[in-house]
C-alpha cells in the first residue's frame, strides 16, 4: 500500500559537502527536506519508489533500474569521499515488471549500479531516518504526458495491492533557464512555467498538468515535469492533500519540496 507521496529536488548544491558557503541561500529548501524526511519516516515505509531520471533512459519505454547494491557517488561535483549504498526491493521490482508488461505498459529493466545526483540527493534526505529502506528507481521516457500519467496509475495499482508499505517520490529540479545564474541560457518562459507547475501541484490539478504547452516546458528546460505526471497518475483516485513546503531558485534552478498527505 502507498503510505507517502512527495516531490523533492535533486540539486547537489543542497548538500553541505558540495556547497557549504551557499547553504544559507537554500535554507528554506533544506529545512523543508528535513521535515519531509521526518514525515516519510513516520509512515514506516519498507520501500521507496523513486521516479527520477537515470543514466539509462529510453525514448519509448519507462525503465526500472536493478542493481545490488546501488552506489551513490558525487565525484563529478568535487566530493570524492561521498559514497552511500542502497539495496533494491527485488520482489517488488519483479512484480512491477511482470504486471506492468501484462497491462501493456512499455517498461524495460536496466542495470546502472552507480546512481547519479538525480537519485543520490533526494535519497540522501529521504533515508536520514530510514537506513534499511529498499529502493526502486523508475525513470521516465520520451512518451507523451498522458502515457506518463497512465504509467503512474498502473504502478499505483500494483503498489496499492502490495502488503508492503510504499513511499512514492517524484524527484528532480524544475526550470533550469530562470536567469543569468542558470546552467543554460535564460528564457522568460521558465519563471512562468515554475509558477504554473507549483500552482498545479498545490491545487492537485491533473488536467492542467497534462495540458501544459510543450513549448513552455521545453523553453523552461525542466527536469521534473514527467516525474510529476507519473506521481499524479499514481495518486489518481487516492484521497490526499497537497502541501507545498518550499520553492526556491537562488542558483538559477528551481527547487520544489512538496508532499501529499494521505487522508
Amino acid at each position: 500500500m502507498i503510505v507517502f507521496a512527495g516531490v523533492l529536488p535533486a540539486s547537489p548544491l543542497l548538500l553541505q559537502s558540495i556547497n557549504p558557503e551557499g547553504l544559507p541561500l537554500v535554507e528554506r529548501t533544506r529545512q523543508a527536506l528535513l521535515e519531509v524526511s521526518e514525515d516519510v519516516a513516520a509512515t514506516h515505509p519498507d520501500t521507496i519508489l523513486l521516479f527520477c531520471e537515470q543514466k539509462t533512459m529510453y525514448d519509448d519505454a519507462f525503465s526500472i533500474n536493478v542493481a545490488d547494491p546501488y552506489t551513490a557517488e558525487l565525484e563529478a561535483f568535487g566530493d570524492l569521499g561521498y559514497r552511500k549504498t542502497y539495496h533494491p526491493d527485488f520482489s517488488l521490482i519483479d512484480k512491477l515488471q511482470r504486471e506492468l508488461r501484462g497491462m501493456g505498459e512499455p517498461v524495460s529493466l536496466t542495470t546502472d549500479a552507480t546512481l547519479t545526483h538525480l537519485s543520490a540527493v533526494p535519497l540522501d534526505f529521504l533515508t536520514k531516518h530510514l537506513p534499511d529502506v529498499r529502493i526502486v528507481p523508475i525513470a521516465p521516457s520520451k512518451l507523451d504526458p498522458k502515457q506518463h500519467f497512465t504509467f503512474g496509475k498502473a504502478v499505483s495499482s500494483i503498489a496499492q495491492a502490495s502488503s508492503k508499505r510504499i513511499a512514492i517520490i517524484a524527484a528532480g529540479d524544475t526550470a533550469h533557464a530562470l536567469n543569468d545564474d542558470s546552467p543554460v541560457p535564460a528564457h522568460p518562459d521558465a519563471k512562468r512555467f515554475d509558477e504554473m507547475l507549483v500552482s498545479l501541484i498545490e491545487n492537485r490539478n491533473a488536467v492542467g498538468l497534462l495540458g501544459l504547452e510543450p513549448e513552455l516546458i521545453e523553453n523552461a528546460k525542466d527536469g521534473l515535469y514527467r516525474q510529476a505526471l507519473m506521481l499524479f497518475g499514481a495518486l489518481e483516485g487516492i484521497a490526499a492533500s497537497p502541501v507545498i513546503h518550499s520553492y526556491e531558485a537562488p542558483f538559477g534552478v528551481g527547487h520544489l519540496v512538496a508532499e501529499f498527505r494521505l487522508d
